[in-house]
């Protein structure tokens, strides 16, 4: 663990037993106790939104609930309470297909079903996270190795700058509704088949529906597929969740969310 941490954090956390989670891509520290969870990392405007979130989302949605939190030096320090219930990428889920799809329809919805109507936060719609992602490209910010493989090179983009023009001059229509954000299998809880609550809500805020649907999608898809080191489930595909929603895919939407991740 991080040699500073904030006294006011240490005379909680005490001499717990702890790991360090490995899983995610972000740049954030992760230290996981029995029953709680301590974030570290560097101040920014999503790092920010997360604990505005975690506050406002108490008594709306099963998320972790803030046990101390503190800023020193640019860096945010987020205790939090620990999620019940296991990721929903574990191998068990994975197994039942048809079971995991309706979790993850079940996840979506309960987000959709969020009354917006008090929301005072920053609205994250499409033209703030693309000043984001400007900001990003400009300061040399983006991760190409990372990238779907079709995404840059022969058939796709140039590089993120050609990536970005594109998303700017091709913006959908937007179905706003409550957004997760960063709507993958690590950041959904499970618990006896059904969701026990969401993780890592940095990103949360007003957006198209889609903005979910569409990494939800590349995540069930990438995790079926054995991207992250897994079993290769050959008969299962990720277009399964449209059935566990009643709905028609809009691929366009999902493809452009796809790409705008791209950029963070």
């Amino acid at each position: 663990m991080e040699n500073y941490i904030p006294e006011s954090i240490r005379s909680i956390i005490g001499d717990r037993p702890y790991q360090v989670d490995q899983v995610g891509m972000s740049d954030s520290q992760v230290v996981c106790f029995e029953d709680m969870v301590l974030k570290i990392e560097k101040q920014r405007p999503e790092s920010d939104n997360e604990y505005e979130m975690m506050k406002w989302l108490e008594g709306r949605l099963p998320v972790p609930k803030v046990l101390h939190f503190e800023r020193k030096d640019g860096i945010n320090y987020l205790l939090m309470s620990r999620v019940e219930g296991e990721m929903s990428c574990t191998e068990h889920l994975m197994k039942n297909p048809e079971n995991l799809m309706r979790i993850m329809a079940e996840g979506l919805k309960m987000l959709w079903n969020v009354d917006v109507s008090d929301y005072h936060q920053n609205f994250r719609l499409v033209d703030e996270e693309l000043e984001q992602a400007r900001y990003r490209v400009e300061h040399g910010l983006c991760d190409m190795e990372n990238a779907e493989p079709t995404t840059y090179g022969e058939g796709g983009f140039k590089d993120p700058a050609d990536l970005l023009h594109w998303l700017e001059t091709h913006k959908p229509e937007e179905d706003r509704v409550f957004s997760h954000g960063d709507f993958c299998m690590p950041n959904v809880m499970v618990k006896d088949d059904h969701v026990s609550g969401f993780i890592d809500i940095g990103r949360c805020g007003i957006a198209d529906r889609y903005r979910d649907i569409a990494l939800c999608y590349r995540s069930l898809d990438h995790n079926y597929k054995g991207y992250y080191g897994g079993h290769v489930y050959e008969d299962v595909d990720a277009s399964m969740l449209f059935e566990a929603l009643g709905m028609e895919p809009d691929w366009e939407k999902i493809r452009y969310y796809i790409l705008l991740d791209e950029l963070f």
